[in-house]
């Protein structure tokens, strides 16, 4: 499929391409595989870039949203906005006989997938902040879209489609909210958005390539159609439970390929006794997981005179998989300001960020490993040298060889 000829003609010519996606043979995973993870990039690419890069700026005062926040956050909006196109799928597909229409979880994914091309071509928009707004035209022209695809994806009547459609956004508003608070329980203060290098399609951007591990996303579509299965079965014996341990079974496979993190007591064995000449005086570890996602954090608090470091190992083995489809490449950052310094920058295959204020008063360092672990060092009363210092004294290398368990 050539994907820009796609987006320009159920743009342009929605009628007549709505019966050509309808005839294509297809399975979940290849619309996600041939089209969601592109389209679905392109919004959180440019939102991150125009906030983060370039910023945004009113009535003569400007902002940028910090990188490595930017980063994390375009990550994890990329990641649920594929799983939000899924769940609202699930709705389009179950409400299908209410409206006339018969059930097809396929076609319920084309029509979701497909009917929001303008809303995702408008992410270019992003790109300038100032003109995001307009994205709320293409946001009604993708609710035009999924009118006319609903007739002909979900055999509907054509009087009941407006209905169906009113129905599937005010649903679709509310899993957006939910997804979008579930997403908020597993914000690292960084998150685990760098992996090994994937195969694929590459996208170009001023900053940096967008890599699309298409090997990944195989996998991925195969652990989905096996959870869906699961689900359905559970479904017609009336089991809820077994339904409700198959639907994150299926969040699992969007999220990640083995959705296991690193348990937090290991990475709490890796939290030193001392860093430089302060002395721990704390921890704390936790972890847990909710439809599908799991993390695990351990931090320690470091303490001699004013001086104060709070250490944080960080993994989020449950974004592994899609969270590694966007991966920026080639992202850095160099940044003075009479008050402080913030630099990105790739050592031996490894992202680092750090910022810190000129008089000493604060700073941060951050690591992020190529096995996607993330450590952050947080210093008041320290100067940006020393925190590098200390942290780089960690036994990185072993922390990055530590394995994520099997999945059981």
């Amino acid at each position: 499929m050539n994907v820009i000829e796609r987006a320009k003609a159920i743009l342009l010519k929605p009628a007549e391409t709505w019966p050509v996606i309808d005839a294509e043979p297809a399975t979940i995973g290849s619309i996600y595989k041939d089209w969601l993870v592109i389209m679905a990039a392109i919004p959180a690419v440019c939102t991150f870039i125009g906030l983060s890069v370039i910023g945004a700026g009113m009535f003569g005062y400007g902002f940028r949203i910090p990188i490595m926040y930017g980063l994390e956050s375009m990550v994890l909006r990329y990641v649920m906005s594929l799983i939000g196109a899924f769940v609202v799928a699930l709705i389009v597909d179950a409400l299908a006989p209410t409206f006339g229409g018969t059930k097809n979880q396929v076609s319920a994914l084309k029509v979701v997938a497909y009917g929001g091309t303008a809303s995702y071509v408008a992410g270019f928009l992003s790109i300038l902040p100032s003109l995001s707004i307009l994205g709320l035209v293409a946001a009604c022209y993708s609710i035009y879209l999924v009118y006319l695809g609903l007739p002909v994806l979900m055999k509907c009547p054509r009087e009941k489609a407006a209905g169906y459609t009113a129905v599937i956004i005010i649903i679709g508003i509310v899993a957006a909210i939910i997804i979008g608070a579930a997403s908020a329980m597993f914000m690292p203060g960084r998150a685990a958005m760098f992996g090994s290098g994937a195969s694929g399609a590459v996208f170009t951007t001023p900053n940096g390539d967008v890599a699309v591990d298409t090997a990944a996303l195989d996998a991925t579509a195969r652990r989905m159609d096996a959870a869906r299965a699961r689900m359905e079965a559970a479904q017609k014996s009336g089991d809820p439970a077994s339904a409700g341990a198959a639907l994150g079974e299926m969040m699992g496979a969007l999220t990640g390929s083995g959705g296991t993190p690193i348990p937090a007591a290991d990475l709490k064995a890796q939290l030193p006794e001392t860093l430089g000449a302060l002395k721990r005086e704390s921890f704390e570890t936790n972890g847990g997981s909710a439809v599908g996602i799991s993390a695990s954090v351990a931090k320690a608090g470091y303490v001699a005179g004013d001086q104060r470091v709070e250490l944080s190992l960080t993994d989020m083995g449950g974004l592994g998989g899609l969270a590694s489809v966007a991966t920026w490449a080639n992202v850095s950052v160099d940044k003075e300001t009479p008050d402080g310094i913030e630099k990105t920058y790739k050592d031996s295959g490894r992202t680092i960020h750090e910022t810190y204020r000129k008089d000493g008063s604060h700073s941060e360092y951050t690591v992020i490993l190529k096995n996607g672990v993330i450590v952050e060092a947080d210093g008041d009363k320290i100067d940006g040298a020393t925190l590098k210092s200390m942290t780089s004294a960690l036994n990185l290398d072993a922390i990055e060889a530590m394995k994520r368990p099997a999945k059981s």
